[in-house]
């Protein structure tokens, strides 16, 4: 945040945030935020102390994370359309100091720790100057952010980060990307994808233009795709499936934009044509526990490219290593488990000391004492030096950019009652488009509409199975372990979350057959609901060019999320 005190003195006037037709100067964010950080240290903030921030997307969001780093806070990001017990339990485990939201958004939930509600008007009083580090005795090994990522023992995970991991990143990818006070970011990444945090504060590290998208428009090409060019957009990152979204819709490119791709594998087939229509195209890596990227790849038109697109090489202060099952280095060419090291390596997990000696590893190849993260990614260094990724060695999947950990789900259905047992894996049956199956042991048939209830009161829209399937017994290897490969395909009726009923009429007929080619369903009732299906938003894309030739009408993309 000192970096950016020192971007507001350089251009005070200039526009720092827009959102909704509204702005702040690079002053006026600074001021607000400031005005923030002085009532959060009257809460008792101090260095490493959490902050939970409950916010949705906007200029009180950047206010807010820029303030709790001022206080020397850590923010603790909670999204408030996550089911109420999972933000208990998150809540629980941070336990933050104090929860800054909107007393409108937060409603009547009523969470046993201070709370700072924006539109009380609390801070109008407060002072407005910055405040110095040194005198709340904060350094840059103090903790930045703690970012939630799905658990495999059932419940999330905070990953903790510090200032120096994330000053790292921010220095080293404005180097690469180049971004200048005349570039505007369009912002599209919920705060708690730990993404969100280069597009908060890159732009405002170089001078630029943080423009925030709405909630909708990320999952709406149409709008997305126009917002590119009556915004002035010069630079966005986004998932391979966002990026697919508007490539798939039609869209012509944007020339000039600086795109960066990242949060899951960018296929080669995309990587190719989304290098064709914007500026400059790189592929990004890292987890969550490396603190948001760690290498980069620049794609560019008309390179041969495998499968996949490479992930290429370290960024700054960053060492990768692919190691085979005893820690040694592999040749060039051989696959092996992705070991990362250097600044930008977490803290580790929040009250999860186990787990963190188990993932965070002495690191043998460097003199000094440090440390290496075990990714469970699979990869290979290629001849011209860069890094190759091949997939999870574990159960953690990533779906439509999301990362997974399966064992959560199955632990959270393994909770409901009648299920003895139960395994979610993600499936490809049609290519290019994954899904989450859930396969359970049960004396009976349970109704999949009550099963994707409970786990809709417990976990995130992303993480609820597209399909369920009762099996009495588990298929098993030679070994008598699980045979994961012999897992049937879900069938027609384990789709169904409603007593099936026949469509009426030419319309509904028709509907119903797109939607089961597109869903691979054997049969599709009036009653059912695309998204609980297995959709999403790049299936409903396709349904609505579908339907645009078998029905003879358009119908946007919103309508379909209003009415699934």
């Amino acid at each position: 945040h000192e970096l950016i005190e020192a971007q507001v003195r350089r251009s005070p006037e200039a526009t720092a945030v827009v959102h909704e037709g509204g702005s702040l100067s690079y002053a006026e964010l600074n001021r607000r935020a400031n005005r923030l950080a002085h009532a959060l240290i009257e809460q008792g903030v101090t260095p490493d102390e959490r902050v939970a921030i409950c916010l949705t997307r906007g200029a009180q969001m950047m206010v807010a994370v820029l303030a709790v780093l001022k206080a020397g806070g850590a923010y603790v990001p909670i999204d408030p359309a996550y089911p109420a017990e999972r933000i208990a339990y998150m809540l629980e485990d941070a336990a933050p100091r104090v929860l800054i939201t909107l007393g409108s958004l937060w409603g009547q939930r009523s969470p046993q720790l201070p709370m700072i509600d924006l539109e009380a008007g609390h801070c109008a009083l407060q002072s407005d100057t910055d405040l110095d580090p040194r005198v709340l005795g904060l350094s840059s090994q103090h903790l930045a952010y703690v970012i939630y990522t799905s658990g495999s023992t059932g419940r999330p995970k905070g990953v903790m980060v510090e200032h120096s991991s994330l000053v790292n990143l921010l220095c080293a990818m404005k180097q690469i990307s180049g971004l200048t006070p005349r570039d505007r970011w369009l912002a599209v990444t919920t705060l708690t994808f730990d993404i969100a945090a280069l597009e908060i504060f890159l732009p405002l590290l170089c001078g630029a233009t943080v423009v925030m998208a709405d909630a909708g428009m990320s999952g709406d090409p149409a709008r997305l795709g126009q917002a590119l060019d009556r915004l002035e957009i010069t630079a966005m990152q986004a998932t391979p499936a966002t990026w697919r979204l508007l490539v798939d819709s039609g869209w012509q490119g944007r020339a000039g934009l600086l795109a960066l791709c990242g949060g899951e594998a960018l296929n080669a087939e995309l990587g190719a044509r989304l290098s064709q229509r914007v500026g400059t195209l790189w592929n990004v890596y890292g987890p969550t526990e490396a603190t948001v990227w760690c290498t980069a790849q620049r794609i560019e038109p008309g390179t041969r490219l495998g499968s996949t697109c490479p992930i290429g090489a370290p960024i700054a202060n960053t060492r990768m290593y692919v190691l085979d099952a005893m820690g040694q280095p592999v040749p060039i060419g051989v696959a092996g488990e992705l070991h990362i090291g250097g600044v930008q390596v977490a803290r580790g997990y929040l009250n999860r000391a186990q787990l963190t000696a188990e993932r965070f590893v002495s690191d043998p190849f460097v003199a000094q004492p440090a440390r290496l993260y075990k990714s469970g990614d699979l990869a290979r260094w290629r001849d011209d030096g860069t890094l190759e990724f091949l997939g999870r060695n574990d159960d953690q999947v990533k779906v439509r950019g999301f990362r997974i950990e399966l064992g959560e789900i199955e632990a959270t259905l393994r909770r409901q009652c009648g299920v003895d047992d139960a395994v979610v894996v993600a499936r490809e049956d049609t290519p290019g488009h994954t899904k989450l199956v859930a396969y359970y042991l049960a004396e009976q048939p349970l109704l999949a509409q009550q099963l994707r209830a409970e786990l809709a009161s417990q976990l995130p829209d992303y993480m609820l199975p597209g399909a369920w399937v009762h099996l009495s017994a588990w298929p098993l290897t030679p070994h008598g372990k699980l045979d994961r490969r012999a897992l049937p395909a879900p069938e027609g009726a384990d789709h169904e979350l409603q007593v099936y009923e026949e469509p009426q009429g030419p319309i509904e007929t028709t509907l119903a057959r797109l939607w089961a080619e597109l869903l691979g369903l054997q049969r599709v009732g009036r009653h059912d609901h695309f998204f609980a299906l297995g959709g999403h938003s790049l299936l409903a894309v396709q349904l609505l060019a579908r339907m645009r030739p078998a029905l003879g009408r358009e119908v946007a993309l919103a309508e379909l999320f209003a009415h699934p």
